[in-house]
């Protein structure tokens, strides 16, 4: 029987960069800590954390900045990734620690990788969830995706660049909205083949929203989970974590001067198989024997979406804690 998932969680309010950062931690021992993506918070982590406690490791799931109750600056230039990446040093300082294990899901796995990147003395390891690392480099970002989709479509990362814009289908039913997207990105409830892909929208006023599944939860969704996830959204609006995506140039030009550069530190990736991050971005996992050294293991879960770590929470827990007792401290 797993650990109720909120049993003995506590919460804390730190101070960091962003202002004030959020987090929920359980356990002792050796600090883990834990990144959500787009568009969760820390609660995305719940089946980790009394995992991760009970196998002798202090867990903590932080709300990003713009996200849940953590602060949320109003400048879009605020969630720049060199800001993200303070705000995690931030908060390892914050809980009296020297050094923490950095594990990252979505953004979050760019969020852990440019942290380990960029502070080698305090993240001595790293795991990527979903996302792969790709050193910082190549073309600017905003020509990449705007090129991609063709004509008659726009890739859902153009769609979220322009301030307002997203924010106008959101925002009307964050429930809804979420529902579906995280429908769309999970195995048991993605569009099969033929049905219109989920990452783009048609150009000429089309909306995310009209290629999301309706009325159908993923398996690892409850209703009651939906109400949490939802309910933050409708408290803070949605345009801090939109605001990850509108510094994608910025962070281009930021770490430039590590363009090409590998992550050293020892490092785990756990993918899904049916995702579309692990399936557009094969060659970088490909690349890993150069781009990260210190790679223990690159697993990809057959049948198994984006949310990988609430899809399949057993197996991620026992892949993270198997890969944990490999490190020292």
């Amino acid at each position: 029987m797993q650990p109720e998932p909120t049993a003995e969680l506590r919460h804390r309010i730190v101070e960091a960069p962003a202002g004030r950062l959020h987090l929920v931690e359980q356990g002792t021992g050796p600090l883990v800590l834990l990144v959500h993506g787009f568009p969760e918070s820390w609660y995305s982590w719940r089946r980790q954390l009394p995992a991760l406690a009970a196998a002798g490791y202090r867990a903590v799931a932080i709300d990003v900045r713009g996200y849940g109750r953590s602060s949320k600056p109003e400048a879009t230039d605020a969630y720049r990734m060199l800001d993200l990446v303070e705000d995690n040093v931030a908060v390892v300082r914050a809980l009296g620690e020297e050094s923490a294990v950095v594990v990252g899901h979505d953004w979050g796995s760019n969020i852990a990788a440019a942290s380990a990147l960029l502070h080698p003395e305090v993240f001595r390891a790293v795991g990527l969830l979903s996302v792969p690392y790709a050193p910082p480099g190549g073309p600017r970002p905003s020509d990449i995706f705007g090129q991609i989709g063709g004509p008659q479509q726009e890739f859902y990362v153009s769609y979220f660049q322009e301030p307002g814009r997203a924010e106008a289908e959101i925002e009307p039913d964050v429930r809804g909205w979420l529902a579906g997207f995280y429908a769309a990105l999970s195995a048991d409830t993605m569009p099969t083949q033929g049905e219109p892909d989920p990452h783009f929208v048609a150009r000429g006023g089309g909306r995310l929203r009209d290629r999301l599944p309706t009325g159908v939860l993923p398996a690892w969704l409850s209703e009651d989970d939906l109400d949490i996830y939802a309910g933050e959204f409708e408290r803070t609006g949605i345009t801090g974590a939109l605001n990850r995506y509108r510094n994608m140039d910025r962070d281009w030009e930021d770490l430039a001067p590590h363009r090409g550069a590998p992550i050293k530190q020892p490092s785990l990736f756990i993918g899904g198989a049916l995702d579309a991050s692990t399936t557009w971005m094969s060659d970088a996992i490909d690349a890993y024997p150069s781009t990260l050294p210190g790679l223990s293991a690159s697993h990809l879960l057959d049948g198994c979406g984006h949310w990988i770590q609430q899809e399949r929470p057993d197996e991620v827990n026992r892949l993270l804690t198997d890969w944990l007792a490999t490190l020292q401290g």
